[in-house]
C-alpha cells in the first residue's frame, strides 16, 4: 500500500478510536466540572454498557431494545454509584474520591469476571455490507455508526447544556456550587443526575465499539484510562477540549502503532499524559485552574 494511502488508513482508525475516546472522556470533564470528583469508574460504565447489551440481545430483545435497556440499566447503575458510594464520602479529600472509585472499578470487573467470564462477546454490526473504500484505504460501516455516534452526543450535550433548565442548572453547579445552591439549585442532585448522564453515555461508547473490537469483562480499564489522558490532554474542566483531546489521542495512537509499532500503541497514550502534564498541566484548552468554591 503506497504511504499516502497508509497515512489515511491510520488517519480513519485514529478517527475511530478518538471517537470513542472522545465520549469516555465527556464523562470525567462533565463530572469533574459538575462535582469535582475525577471518576474512574467511568470505563466500567463502558464495559457494562457492552456486555449488558449483549445479554439482553440474547435474552431474544431486538438490537434496538437491548441497546436501550442496556443504557438505561446503566443509567441507573451510575446513579445507585453516586449515591451509595460517592455522596457519602463528599466531603472526603480529592485522592480519597480517586482511591474510592478506583477500588470501586476493580469490584465491579470481578463481579463482571464471575457474570460473563473470561470469554470475548461479539455483536453484530449495526449495518450489513462490505467495508467502504475511501481514496484507497479501508473503513468498515460500524466506524462511521462510532462516529455518528460522537457527532450525535456532542450536539445532544450542546444544546442540552444551553438550551434546558436541567443543562443550565448542571452548568450553575460547575461555575459555583455555592452560588447555585443560593438560587434553590441543588448541587446533590445535580450530582446524581451528572453520574447518571455520564453512566448513560459510557454504555452507548460500550456498546457501539463492540462490534469492531468485541466485548470482555476488563474492556473498560484500559478504554477509561484512555478517556482520562484524552480530558487531561484537553483539559479537565473543557468540555471541547476533551473532544479534541480524544480525537487527537485516537489519531496520534494510530499513527504510532502503524508507523513505529503496535507493541507501543499504549505507552503512546501515557507518554502523551506525562508530557501535557509536564508542560501544560491545564490541557491543550483548559485554563489554569483556581481555587474552587
Amino acid at each position: 500500500m503506497p504511504l499516502g494511502n497508509e497515512l489515511l488508513q491510520y488517519l480513519l482508525t485514529g478517527l475511530t478510536l478518538g471517537g470513542i475516546y472522545a465520549l469516555i472522556a465527556l464523562g470525567f470533564v462533565t463530572i469533574y466540572t459538575v462535582t469535582g470528583h475525577i471518576n474512574f469508574t467511568q470505563g466500567e460504565f463502558v464495559m457494562l454498557g457492552a456486555l449488558t447489551s449483549i445479554s439482553m440481545i440474547k435474552l431474544g430483545l431486538p438490537m434496538w431494545l437491548a441497546i436501550t435497556v442496556a443504557v438505561a440499566i446503566v443509567g441507573i447503575f451510575g446513579a445507585a454509584f453516586e449515591r451509595v458510594v460517592i455522596y457519602p464520602a463528599r466531603n472526603s479529600s480529592v485522592v480519597t474520591i480517586i482511591i474510592i472509585t478506583i477500588g470501586f472499578s476493580v469490584a465491579i470487573r470481578g463481579v463482571a469476571l464471575l457474570l460473563w467470564g473470561t470469554q470475548s462477546y461479539p455483536m453484530q454490526p449495526f449495518s450489513s455490507g462490505p467495508p467502504i473504500n475511501i481514496l484507497g484505504a479501508i473503513m468498515n460501516r460500524q466506524s462511521i455508526w462510532v462516529l455518528l455516534l460522537s457527532i450525535v452526543v456532542v450536539i445532544t450535550l450542546f444544546i442540552f447544556f444551553e438550551r434546558t433548565v436541567m443543562g443550565k442548572a448542571l452548568k450553575a453547579c460547575a461555575i459555583n456550587r455555592l452560588a447555585a445552591s443560593l438560587m434553590g439549585i441543588s448541587p446533590q442532585k445535580m450530582s446524581l443526575f451528572c453520574f447518571s448522564l455520564c453512566a448513560s453515555i459510557g454504555a452507548l461508547a460500550g456498546i457501539f465499539i463492540t462490534p469492531i473490537t468485541t466485548a470482555t469483562y476488563d474492556m473498560g480499564l484500559m478504554l477509561g484510562l484512555k478517556g482520562f489522558v484524552a480530558a487531561v490532554l484537553g483539559g479537565l474542566t473543557n468540555t471541547t477540549g476533551a473532544i479534541l483531546g480524544g480525537f487527537l489521542l485516537g489519531i496520534l495512537e494510530a499513527m504510532g502503532a502503524g508507523l513505529i509499532s503496535s507493541g507501543y500503541k499504549d505507552a503512546i497514550s501515557f507518554l502523551i499524559l506525562l508530557l501535557v502534564l509536564l508542560n501544560r498541566p491545564e490541557g491543550l484548552l483548559g485554563k489554569p485552574e483556581r481555587d474552587r468554591v
